[in-house]
Order: C-alpha cells, then sequence, then structure tokens
C-alpha cells in the first residue's frame, strides 16, 4: 500500500459511515489544491502558493491544514519582503500553538532573512528556536549563523560562544575557526589567533586573508623578520586596502629592526587609514631618513608632526632639531629643541634639547625669552651638569649681548645661586645707559651707583662715574655733576676712553649752568685747543667760550671767540655774529657796533636774534643820542617782530625817549600800550612808574589816579615790600639753597600773586621742584610762566611743561605747549624739540596727515640731529602704512634702518622683514627676523610681530610644523598683546585646517 494510500486509509476510519462519500470527495479535494500549492512555495513561485493557500484556508475546516497553510502563507509573506510578513508570523504561532511546524517557521524564517543578509533580522527570529526541537543538521547550521549573525553585529564575544559550538562540524567547522582566528586577532590575542589560522591554513577559501592576517600579527608580537617573510609572501596577491598596510608592516618592521634603508620604500608605499598618515607615520620614515644621513628628507617628513604630545613627538622634535642642525638652520632647531625640552617623556633628550635650545638662544637670540633667563632654567633644573661652566659663560656674556638690560637685571638681583659680580657691574651700568638714552636719568643714576657699588672692572667704573656724572647734569644737579666730572678726570681707567676726550667740554658747560663762568672758561679754552676737539662740538664749545667771556665782561677774548666760531663753520653763525656785535659796545666802539648790527639783519633776515638785534641797535642809538634812529629801529622791531618778547622792552624804551624830550602825550601813548598789551610784565610795571612822572610833570595826576585804579596786575604801595621779598628768595636760589629757596619763592608767590618778579618767582620754584625730583609740584608753576605774555623765561617753561606731559602721554595737554614752543622759540633745537614732539603726538592721537606733515618738517630743519630725523622717518613710514601707501613706507623704513638705535631700529627691521616677505623672499624674511630676535630681544612688540611673520614665512616654505609651533608660543608668551596673538591664533587655525586633510593627528576646533 503506498503512503498516500495509507493515509487516506486512516482518514477513512476515522469518520462515520453516514458521511463516508461526502467528506472524502472533500478532503480530497482540499489536498489536492494543498499539494498545489505547497508546489509552487517549493518552486519559489510565492505569490501564487500564497494565494492557493489562501483559498485552501478559507474553504477547509481541518484545523492542521489551516495551521499548514498559515504558516506557509507567513513564509512566502517574508520572501515576498511583505508588509506586516512578521505580524503574520506572530498570528501563525498565536492561533496554532502546538502545530508542528512552530519551531520550523522559527528556523526558515530566520534562515531566510540570514541568507538575504538581513542579520538582525535573522538573530530576532533565531532567539526563538528551540534548539533541543532541531535535528543534528539544523543545529550546527543554527550555530554556525547565528554565530555569524552577532559577528556581523559585531558582538564578539556571543558570536565566539557560537562558533565554538561548531569548531569541530565537518560543515561548519573551518569557517568556524576562521571566524574565531579573526576575533581573536581583532582582540589581540595573537597566539590564539593564530592557533586557529593554522588549523585552516590549507583551505584555500582562506589562504589569501591567513598571510595577512599572520604577518600583520607576528609584527604585533614583535616577530619582525616572519612579518617581513609573510608579508613579502602576499604582498603580489594583495588588493589595493591590504596592499598599504603590508607595505606599513614591511617597512615599519624593518624600521624596528635597525635596517632604515630597507625600511624606506616600503614606508613611503603607505597611503594612511582613510587617505592619511598621522604622526607616528610621519616619525618613522623621518627618522629612517635621518639614519640615513638625509637631513632635508628627514625634516620633510618630520615637520608635517603637528600638536605631537607623546614620546614619539619628543624624539621626533629633538632629531628634526638635529637635522636642522646639519643643514646650518639654526632658527628652525631653537624651536624644535624647545619643543623637545618641554616634553618630559624622555629625561635624556629633554636635558640635551634644553641645553641646544639654550645655547642657540644665545648664539642667534631669542624672541620667546631672553637668552638669559634660559641659560639660568638650564642651571637651575641641571645644577650637576658637565657642562655647567660653559653654560654660565654664556650667561654672562648673554646678559651683555642681548642688550635685554632690565630683564637681566631683574635675574641678577633675584636669584641667590648666581653671584658673578663683574657680571652685575657690566649689566647695571649698560642699563644705566639705556635709561640715560631713553631719558630717565633717575632711573640711570640709580644703575650707575649699583655697577660702582661693584668695582670689578675698573673702566666700567670710571664709564660709570662719567655718566652718573652726565645724568646729574640732565637733572640740574650741577654740584653733583662736578664733582663726578672731577673724579672720572682722575681715573686712571678713564684716560683711553672715548668720553674722555670730551671731558672738558662737559665739565664747561656744568660750571657753565652753574654761573661760575671763570671756572667755565677755563674748561672751554682748553677743550677748544686740544687736537681731540673737532666738528660741531668745538663750535659749540667756542660760542660757550665766547659767553663765559662775554658774562664775565671779558668782551675782546669774547669777540675772538665768537670769530673763531664763524670762521669754523658753526651752524648758528648768527648767535656768534650777534653776539660779536654787542660785544662792540661794551669796549666804546658804539659806531662799530652799529655797523655790525645792521649788517647781521641784513645777513640773517630769518635769525631767531634779528629781534635781539633791533632792539640793541635802537639802545645803541639812544647811547649816541640819536634818537630819531632809535624809534626808528624800535619800531622796526614792533612791526616786523609782534611776538617777540622784546617788543614791550622797546615800547617802553620809545616811551622814556619822548619823556625825556618833554613829548609827554607820545610817552603816555608809548606806556599805557605796554600796560595794556603785556599786563603783569616787568616792562609793564616800569610802564607805570614812568607813566606816573610823566602825568606829574604834566600835571595831570587826577588822569593818573583814574587810570592807575583799573590796573590789577599791581600794587603800587607795596613795590618795596615786593621786591625784599623776591630777592630773599633769589639770593637763596642763587646760593643753591635749594629748600630755603623753595620755601621762600612759595612765600612770594603766595604774598604777591601778581607781583612785579611773579613770573621769574614761578619759574625758578618750577626749576627747584623739577630738580628734586617733584614734578607734579612743579607744573602749575610752569604753567603760570607759559600763560604770559613772552618773556625771558617762556621758552625754557615751554620746553619743560611739554616735556612733562609727554612723559605722561598727556597729548591734549602737550600739543599747545608744543606748537607754541615752535613758533615762539629762539633756540634751534628747541624748535626741532616742538617739531618731533608735534610729529609723534600727533601720530599718537591718530591725526596721519598732521604727523606726516611735521615730520617733513623736522626732516627739512637744518638743525635737526640723526635722533630726530629717525623719529621722521618713522612717522613717514607709519602713516604711510596707516593709509596704504607701502611704497613710501618701504623707502622710509629703509633710510631709517641706516641709522637707527634701540626700538627704533627694531621697528625698521621688523618692516624689512615684512617688506621681503610680500615679495616672496620668505628666507631673507626670516633672516631679518633672526637679527631682531639676537639683536633687539628687548623690544617684545616687534619680537611678537616677528614671530608671525616667521610662521607665514616657513608655512610658504612647506614647513608647517615650525609655523603651527611658533604660532602656539606667540600665544601662549605674548597675552599682553592681544591684537597680535588674535592674528596668530587665526593664522594658527587656518594652517591646522589645512594640515588635517593629509595628518591625522592634527586637532582643528571644528
Amino acid at each position: 500500500m503506498t503512503l498516500k494510500k495509507a493515509f487516506l486509509l486512516v482518514i477513512f476510519i476515522s469518520f462515520s459511515f453516514s458521511g463516508i462519500s461526502q467528506q472524502s470527495a472533500a478532503y480530497t479535494n482540499e489536498l489536492v489544491d494543498f499539494n498545489r500549492a505547497l508546489a509552487l512555495y517549493n518552486n519559489e513561485q510565492y505569490l501564487a502558493a500564497q494565494n492557493l493557500f489562501d483559498e485552501v484556508m478559507e474553504d477547509t475546516n481541518d484545523e492542521k491544514i489551516k495551521g499548514d497553510c498559515a504558516y506557509y502563507i507567513a513564509n512566502a509573506a517574508v520572501r515576498l519582503n511583505q508588509p506586516g510578513a512578521d505580524e503574520l508570523m506572530e498570528k501563525f504561532v498565536t492561533h496554532y500553538p502546538t502545530s508542528t511546524k512552530t519551531n520550523s517557521a522559527y528556523l526558515d524564517v530566520a534562515d531566510y532573512y540570514f541568507n538575504t543578509g538581513k542579520y538582525a533580522l535573522a538573530r530576532r527570529w533565531y532567539d526563538r528556536v528551540d534548539e533541543k526541537a532541531m535535528s543534528r543538521k539544523d543545529r550546527e547550521r543554527f550555530y554556525f549563523n547565528n554565530g555569524y549573525a552577532y559577528f556581523r553585529s559585531n558582538d564578539m564575544e556571543k558570536a565566539q560562544d557560537y562558533f565554538q559550538r561548531v569548531s569541530d562540524s565537518k560543515e561548519y567547522g573551518s569557517q568556524a575557526k576562521y571566524y574565531l582566528g579573526y576575533i581573536a586577532y581583532e582582540g589581540d590575542d595573537y597566539q590564539q589567533a593564530n592557533q586557529y589560522f593554522e588549523e585552516v591554513k590549507g583551505n584555500a577559501r582562506y589562504s589569501k586573508d591567513l598571510s595577512y592576517y599572520q604577518a600583520d600579527m607576528n609584527f604585533k608580537l614583535g616577530n619582525f623578520e616572519k612579518a617581513i617573510e609573510q608579508g613579502l609572501e602576499q604582498l603580489p596577491k594583495s588588493n589595493r586596502q591590504e596592499l598599504s598596510q603590508l607595505n606599513k608592516i614591511i617597512g615599519e618592521s624593518y624600521f624596528n629592526l635597525g635596517e632604515y634603508e630597507k625600511a624606506i620604500p616600503y614606508l613611503k608605499e603607505y597611503k594612511g587609514l582613510r587617505g592619511k598618515w598621522n604622526n607616528t607615520d610621519y616619525y618613522q620614515l623621518g627618522y629612517a631618513y635621518y639614519k640615513q644621513g638625509n637631513y632635508e628628507a628627514a625634516i620633510n617628513e618630520f615637520n608635517k608632526i603637528i600638536d605631537g604630545q607623546n614620546a614619539i613627538a619628543q624624539n621626533a622634535y629633538y632629531h628634526l632639531a638635529q637635522s636642522y642642525l646639519e643643514l646650518g638652520q639654526k632658527q628652525q632647531a631653537l624651536n624644535a629643541f624647545k619643543n623637545a625640552s618641554e616634553m618630559d617623556f624622555n629625561a635624556k633628550i629633554q636635558e640635551d634639547a634644553l641645553l641646544n635650545y639654550a645655547k642657540l638662544s644665545y648664539e642667534i637670540g631669542n624672541s620667546y625669552e631672553s637668552p638669559s633667563k634660559v641659560l639660568l632654567s638650564y642651571l637651575e633644573k641641571y645644577p650637576g651638569s658637565q657642562h655647567k661652566e660653559e653654560v654660565e659663560s654664556l650667561l654672562i656674556d648673554s646678559f651683555i649681548t642681548s642688550k635685554n638690560y632690565e630683564e637681566a637685571m631683574r635675574l641678577l638681583e633675584n636669584n641667590r645661586n648666581f653671584s658673578d659680580k663683574q657680571a652685575y657691574q657690566k649689566v647695571a651700568y649698560f642699563y644705566g645707559l639705556e635709561l640715560f638714552e631713553e631719558g630717565d636719568y633717575y632711573a640711570a643714576i640709580e644703575n650707575f651707583d649699583k655697577a660702582l657699588k661693584e668695582p670689578r672692572d675698573q673702566q666700567i667704573s670710571a664709564k660709570a662715574t662719567f655718566w652718573k656724572a652726565e645724568s646729574e647734569y640732565n637733572v640740574n644737579r650741577m654740584e653733583d655733576a662736578i664733582l663726578g666730572y672731577r673724579e672720572f678726570k682722575g681715573m686712571n681707567a678713564a684716560r683711553n676712553t672715548e668720553e674722555y676726550e670730551d671731558l672738558d667740554y662737559n665739565i664747561g658747560y656744568a660750571y657753565f649752568k652753574k654761573n661760575d663762568y671763570s671756572q667755565a672758561v677755563n674748561y672751554f679754552k682748553n677743550y677748544v685747543n686740544s687736537p681731540n676737539a673737532d666738528g660741531a662740538r668745538k663750535n659749540d664749545a667756542l660760542l660757550r667760550l665766547g659767553d663765559t667771556y662775554y658774562v664775565t665782561s671779558q668782551y675782546w677774548p669774547a669777540m675772538e671767540a665768537y670769530q673763531r666760531a664763524i670762521d669754523n663753520g658753526v651752524s648758528n653763525a648768527d648767535y656768534a655774529a650777534f653776539q660779536k656785535a654787542i660785544s662792540y659796545g661794551f669796549v666804546d666802539r658804539n659806531d662799530t657796533k652799529i655797523e655790525e648790527l645792521n649788517s647781521f639783519i641784513a645777513k640773517y633776515p630769518r635769525s631767531p636774534y634779528r629781534d635781539d638785534a633791533m632792539y640793541e641797535l635802537g639802545n645803541t642809538y639812544v647811547a649816541k643820542n640819536n634818537t630819531s634812529q632809535a624809534i626808528q629801529s624800535y619800531n622796526r622791531l614792533i612791526r616786523d617782530v609782534p611776538q617777540s618778547s622784546l617788543v614791550p622792552k622797546a615800547m617802553l624804551r620809545q616811551g622814556l625817549i619822548y619823556y625825556n624830550q618833554n613829548e609827554g602825550n607820545k610817552a603816555l601813548e608809548r606806556l599805557k600800550k605796554v600796560v595794556a598789551d603785556y599786563p603783569n610784565t616787568p616792562e609793564a610795571k616800569q610802564a607805570v612808574s614812568t607813566a606816573r612822572n610823566v602825568y606829574v610833570d604834566l600835571g595831570r595826576t587826577d588822569e593818573y589816579a583814574s587810570w592807575v585804579r583799573n590796573i590789577d596786575f599791581v600794587e603800587v604801595s607795596d613795590a618795596d615790600l615786593d621786591n625784599t621779598t623776591y630777592e630773599a628768595a633769589e639770593n637763596q636760589y642763587l646760593n643753591n639753597n635749594t629748600q630755603k629757596a623753595i620755601a621762600n619763592f612759595e612765600k612770594y608767590i603766595q604774598n604777591f600773586p601778581n607781583g612785579i618778579h611773579s613770573i621769574n618767582a614761578n619759574f625758578y620754584l618750577a626749576q627747584l621742584y623739577y630738580r628734586d625730583g617733584k614734578v607734579e609740584k612743579s607744573i602749575p608753576y610752569y604753567q603760570y610762566v607759559t600763560s604770559k605774555p613772552k618773556n625771558e623765561f617762556s621758552e625754557q617753561a615751554l620746553a619743560r611743561l611739554s616735556q612733562i606731559y609727554l612723559e605722561k602721554k598727556d597729548y591734549a595737554n602737550a600739543l599747545p605747549l608744543l606748537e607754541k614752543l615752535e613758533t615762539m622759540a629762539d633756540n634751534g633745537q628747541n624748535v626741532v624739540f616742538a617739531q618731533s614732539n608735534l610729529m609723534k603726538s600727533y601720530y599718537e592721537t591718530g591725526n596721519f596727515s598732521k604727523a606726516n606733515q611735521y615730520a617733513e618738517k623736522v626732516l627739512a630743519n637744518p638743525n635737526s640731529e640723526q635722533d630726530a630725523r629717525n623719529d621722521a622717518r618713522i612717522m613717514v613710514a607709519r602713516a604711510a602704512i596707516k593709509s596704504g601707501d607701502e611704497n613710501k613706507a618701504r623707502s622710509a623704513y629703509k633710510e631709517v634702518q641706516k641709522t637707527a638705535k634701540g626700538e627704533l631700529a627694531a621697528e625698521a627691521l621688523y618692516y624689512d622683514a615684512y617688506f621681503k616677505h610680500k615679495d616672496g623672499n620668505y628666507e631673507a624674511s626670516n633672516a631679518a627676523i633672526q637679527i631682531l630676535a639676537k639683536d633687539f630681544s628687548g623690544y617684545k612688540l616687534w619680537g611678537a610681530k616677528g614671530l608671525v611673520l616667521m610662521a607665514k614665512n616657513f608655512y610658504a616654505l612647506n614647513d608647517a610644523y615650525q609655523a603651527t609651533y611658533i604660532l602656539d608660543n606667540v600665544i601662549k608668551n605674548f597675552q599682553k598683546y592681544p591684537e597680535i596673538v588674535d592674528e596668530a591664533k587665526a593664522e594658527l587655525a587656518k594652517i591646522k585646517a589645512q594640515e588635517a586633510k593629509t595628518n591625522a593627528s592634527v586637532q582643528t576646533n571644528n
């Protein structure tokens, strides 16, 4: 009996006899349709099968057939990827829980999803399978598929568990061991991985991948020879991705074996992860080149290492520095040594890097910190170093060569471990000189005293003595200055110094300022007759010699000295000619005096002494009773030089002439004009007194009383008391009794605020306070003098008061004083002072066109000294930079660079580098910045700007390491210059963004 027949028989027996024929026919029909649907399903005609199963399920009442139909309908839905397929399968399981196909349903669906690569869905159904209800064959497939599904989901622990269950399976064992080996490989368990891989090594399906994995494992286990062997074997058979990695394995294995020449070609063929190398990759290739002595190639790799903060980076930067040194690139080497010295991964490298950084800082300069500080930090960190003596010697020299004296003094005074007194003396002396040149005379004196307290070097002691005396001279302490000059003159070490050559000139000036003319004559005379006297200083000495003879009434020798000055080509020959002319009057040669004065007025029409000449000419005509000529001379003065302080004197003289000629009304007109136009001046007081006499002579005393009652600047009845009080103060002043003079002048000003001598008293009191270092107290008294019409002290007061405001950067108060001084000054140097400081003040206040205008005035002024000319060119250059005229700025800075010193030289040098950078001459630009770092390290602003420029140069030269390292250090070390730091940050971000495209180790802010 066939199976089908047996099955039918069983069915037949089970039914009641009464319905046998009808039921048998219907059931048979259902089975036919069911079997036809099943055949369609098995032939993968799932949609047709599904429709037929639907019909069978709808027509039958048999629960078993219904369950089977529901099973196949759901399975077909899964295979057709129909929406709700999962729900159909869930419905089948729910409605037919006792169906024998439930477990098969889970397994079939899971297998289907597995075979179609939907591993997450597969695992969802595998998890529901009852593995105990499966056959052994199904169970092995279940274990392998489940393991692979977990493997693909990166759940290695569960994957490993399932793979291990079929590792001995005949069908799945090789595959399972391969994946178990791979899991061990990924988990760095190379011994276990190797064991599994060895077991499947003969399987052609896996041999290709196994060679790669085994090469990599041997590399990671340190079996570099084996890794090279297996890598070379696999190399011809590898795909593109494996080819890059195998080259890396082979190259790095050769690298670790020290076979650098062999390593290089393989390291170069590595393409990086996702197309990018990292810092370690660059280090290995760079070091391989370094060991081969190919320093240029080594630099090209090392300098791509950016942001390195590990032992490899420290090693790389150290060898990068060594490579730069080998090629003579010392600035680059300095940066790399600095970087390596800041890392502590390798103590030996750190120490040697710091030593090299310190030595290079001394040799080429350092913009980050003073070479002295670097050398000192090395000694502090490594006190037992075998290089200690060498570094200490460099430290001493660095204090001098770096010219950063302020920091050097601070280091020497605050460091107890370093006690080289000779170095201290030198630094104190040079710092004093620097302060002197900056005009800070009190601080200069303090430092010269420090140098003198450590008299280790006799020549430095002598020079410190001289420059201390010069400083004392500049703060008007003439007694101290003279003592210093004379002490210097008696020192043996002074004889061969440059300062000694002009010493008599300096001493002569100090006596001259002290009004000790007899002594001044001797020293000026000695100087002008010495073989060393020459040029402008000799001319000036001749003039002062003439002045000292003049004030001591030795007029013939005075005239001789003035004439020698004129013959010697003195620049201010007009002064000498004027003095010579008026000297004739004192030797009763008035006709010659008149002749000389007329000649002077014709020859020097623009001289600041022309008003003096006109006034003296008028006086001389009076002396010769030629009053008409005298009146004309005074009128000429009043007309041609109306701003002269001699105008009220000339008018007063005219009033006296008219009075003496009994021309009372003319006299009163002149005298009253003096009072009206020049109130509170000595001439005004004299005019009131003379007018009183005129009114008395004319019998018009009531008119006088009415007129004088409206004059508020003089108390006629207190004139005697006024004079007496003032003379008391003046006597103390002339005798150098400073404190008594101050007290008496204050008393006079308090009692006679508008007194006859109020201008003199205010000026002398201001001078005393200033000389005593009480600058603020001097200001109101200088202000009083400058507020009055032009007088004999106007020029000095304007110069000093404007200087005080300039030192305070109070340009609002300084500017009007300087403008007034420029128009009022008789002394050519005061005009230069006014013009050069107007130039600077306008620049500082943002008025660049005015600054440029005054710069041109300074350059056109023949009395301008070199420093003033340098300042002017700087202003022209700065204004050109601000206005975008770089061609003009370029030529101006080039001129400044020829002669400038100090900060101006630093600025000019920076712009020299700047314009070279603009021209694309990056190496020459860096060379200029290195000079800036070495010779002008004290000027931090220009050092910082130079470093940013240097970074740009290096990046243009394809040295990303130097560029980024320099910018990082600018950001860290120059926070006091926020604009420069912001520029550095922007440049650094730009460079890193570019470098991150090829270097995976570079971190950007994005």
